[in-house]
Order: structure tokens, then sequence, then C-alpha cells
């Protein structure tokens, strides 16, 4: 049975209609109300998912505090040019192998935190986020998607420049200062999609909108970022992969972020996040 999971009043909780679950009280202390600990267990979670029915619910989504679903990830990486249109809008050759740098994990933040520019050249790159599930070393592509505990939106918030200030340019902290990493709103297991390598993602800035590209444009897809990372070094549940964003960022006719603008970022399927820049 797929699931939804969330990070609800910073416990962790499955989602279903407009409704969330403890997942702490529905398995009878089973699972822990720690979302870092609770989504090492997949076969758990998909049974708990199968059996909601069978308990009430403990609040309305739209009344709780969402944070982010995987709130303290060991290893956070991101994907550089990894759609062509978007390798050709930063004029830049398309990539032989996979451009991968640290989104450093102190920055990730909630669906609907506020994003703290301290910058003149902040943008905006929506992303499909992959959530490591179980423990990965070594394996085939085939195999890849059999350790991903689910999919989440995501957004690479980038300081242009810090990042391309210095020579070679420093990805990891031009898109990794607080607040740079919104995730979420859910985390949904990949059985609750019907083909998760070809995923609607959309981005729009004051509801202009900027990104429009679906997940199988990717040029290294999902099951070859896991199989490839996972030959480097040991994958762990709760890592997490931001697969790289589609043409439409800000830079190339820079339209930069600045205070007031609302970021919304949607991927079919998985949900939407609201961002307000200050």
């Amino acid at each position: 049975m797929s699931f939804s999971f969330a990070n609800v009043n910073g416990k962790a909780a499955l989602a279903a209609g407009d409704d969330f679950y403890d997942l702490f009280r529905i398995s009878q202390g089973q699972i822990s109300d720690d979302p870092m600990i609770a989504i090492r267990d997949l076969d758990a979670l998909h049974e708990m998912a199968a059996r909601l029915s069978e308990h009430d619910s403990d609040g309305l989504l739209s009344e709780a505090a969402l944070g982010p679903p995987v709130p303290r990830p060991r290893n956070s990486f991101g994907i550089g040019l990894n759609y062509k249109d978007h390798a050709a809008e930063s004029k830049m050759d398309l990539p032989e192998i996979p451009v991968v740098f640290s989104k450093y994990p102190s920055c990730i933040s909630g669906p609907f935190d506020e994003v703290e520019l301290r910058t003149e050249r902040g943008d905006y790159e929506a992303e499909l986020v992959v959530v490591i599930g179980r423990q990965a070393r070594d394996i085939s592509e085939a195999d890849s998607w059999s350790h991903v505990a689910g999919v989440m939106v995501g957004q690479d918030i980038s300081d242009r420049r810090l990042q391309l200030g210095a020579r070679p340019p420093q990805f990891g902290l031009g898109k990794s200062r607080d607040t740079y990493g919104p995730i979420g709103p859910f985390l949904v297991s990949p059985d609750g999609l019907e083909d998760p390598d070809d995923l609607h993602i959309t981005c729009d800035i004051n509801g202009d909108r900027r990104q429009d590209a679906r997940t199988s444009s990717l040029i290294f897809d999902v099951s070859f970022l896991v199989s490839y990372l996972s030959e480097v070094l040991t994958l762990e549940p709760g890592d997490l992969i931001f697969t790289g964003t589609p043409a439409g960022v800000g830079m190339p006719d820079k339209r930069f972020l600045v205070a007031g603008d609302v970021i919304t970022t949607s991927i079919e399927g998985v949900g939407t996040m609201t961002n307000v820049c200050r």
C-alpha cells in the first residue's frame, strides 16, 4: 500500500485526504514519532497506510504545522545541469557524468517556511527530491527504486553571487544558506505515483509561471543517480538527492528574487509548496 508521509508539528505522520494520523499513536509505539527514525522502516509505513481506515484522524492537515518530512538528513546531494534546456540557458555543455555537489543539510526547511534571501541575486530552482529509504551500496539501476522511500517537492534556492563569485564556483555555499532548501509537503512513496519517472513539475513566482517541465526530461534519471552515487559511497535512509532543475530560472534574465516574492512549487501527485521571501 502506498503512503504519504509528513512531519506534522515535529512528529511523524501519515497523510490521507484532508487528514493526518500520528504514527506513534496508531502503531501503538512501534513506529517512532521522530521522522528521521520512522522513515527507516518502510515495511511498517506501508503496513500502517493499508490500515488507516481502522483509525480515527488526529486532525486536519490544513490546521497543522507541516515541517520538512526529512528534517535532519545525513547527506543532501544536488545534481547540476540535469535538464538539457537548463544547461542551454546556462550556456553550459551537457554533462557526460552527473555534476554532483553538496547542498548542506543545515539549509533544509519546511514546505511553507519563509526564505531568508540575504542576497540581491537570489534564484529559484524547482526540483524533484529523492529520499533514500534503504541502505544502498553498489546497487544496479534496475534495483534503484526499491531503495527509495519516496519523492518530495524541493527548491534549490541559490545565491548566485556567492555561488559564482569564486573561481571555480562554490556550489555548496551558494546553495546552502539557512532556509535555502525547502522540501515537502509530503514524502510520497513511488508506488503511489502512476509513473515516478514522468512527473509534471512547475514553479510560479507571484503567480507567473517560470518553470514548466516533466521529470522524464532528466538527463540522468533517478535510477541512474541512485546507482551512480551508491558506487561512490553508502547511501543511508534519509539521504536526499535534489535531482536538478529545468529551464526558467531567474539568472539568465536577471529576474532575481526580492523580499515579498511568493515561490509556488508543484509536482504532479506529490504536492505544492509555498515559500515567501524576506
